[in-house]
């Protein structure tokens, strides 16, 4: 079975083709990844996928309903949730409130239950509570649960965000350069992360630049070039591509993995 489902996705303005009738698919439990140059469309394709930006042509399916015209809002209800390239946090409160937010997102409890402070609306704060404290010791972060967002070096808020939108409980987590800012130390911690949340049940679609990250925890890759998919397939098999290594690694064929 395939979880997510894109089919000739294209993207144009005015006269530049951002996209052009891109297609691949996503299965449960794997982690795929989307490379490519500068410019060459990737972050474009996720907001085309999660619905902050609109395709000119094209579809996306997620568990096999057509989401090509869902809100935003209504992808995450259905579990797909992502980050941002540019981090899009509450810095005026702690990282523990910035995932919490993540989480009443999905939370059964209505607006006057809580207000009123009913018994289920404090018991579902609680288990929110706990959670994202869990979340937040997933991605590294539990001695900054109570640090303002703001006052977190770059790396760290990308990290923060990623525990965000895993408090909404995707089955379907997409990320946009998680790994931008971080040192080597906290990239190696982040890719064990990676593997954590792909064996909670979550199935992963990362746009990233760290090559030797993406050739570590990905299944698959897909290359993009200037909105075209050119490549796609395991890493070892796409990272001797001629196509790939002309357009993006910068390699030569035969050199030493």
């Amino acid at each position: 079975m395939t979880m997510l489902q894109v089919r000739g996705l294209t993207r144009v303005f005015g006269g530049l083709t951002a996209l052009d009738d891109v297609s691949f698919d996503v299965h449960p439990g794997s982690i795929k990844a989307i490379i490519g140059p500068n410019g060459a469309g990737k972050s474009t394709l996720f907001n085309c996928v999660s619905r902050f930006d609109r395709a000119t042509a094209g579809t996306v399916a997620f568990d096999g309903a057509d989401v090509s015209r869902a809100r935003p809002s209504s992808l995450v209800r259905a579990g797909m949730a992502r980050t941002f390239q540019n981090t899009q946090l509450f810095d005026d409160v702690s990282a523990l409130e910035n995932v919490l937010t993540g989480a009443f997102a999905v939370t059964s409890t209505g607006m006057l239950a809580a207000a009123l402070r009913l018994p289920r609306a404090l018991r579902e704060e609680r288990l929110a509570r706990q959670e994202a404290l869990r979340l937040l010791r997933m991605v590294g972060l539990e001695r900054h649960a109570e640090t303002g967002a703001g006052d977190l070096p770059h790396g760290l808020r990308r990290l923060l965000e990623i525990a965000r939108a895993l408090a909404s409980k995707p089955r379907l987590l997409l990320l946009d350069e998680p790994a931008a800012g971080l040192n080597a130390s906290e990239t190696a911690e982040f890719a064990q992360a990676l593997y954590r949340i792909r064996d909670e049940g979550a199935t992963v679609v990362v746009v990233e630049h760290d090559m030797g990250l993406v050739m570590e925890v990905s299944d698959e890759i897909v290359v993009l070039d200037r909105g075209v998919k050119i490549a796609e397939g395991p890493p070892r098999l796409v990272q001797k591509d001629p196509a790939v290594i002309e357009a993006y690694l910068g390699q030569e064929p035969g050199d030493d993995d």
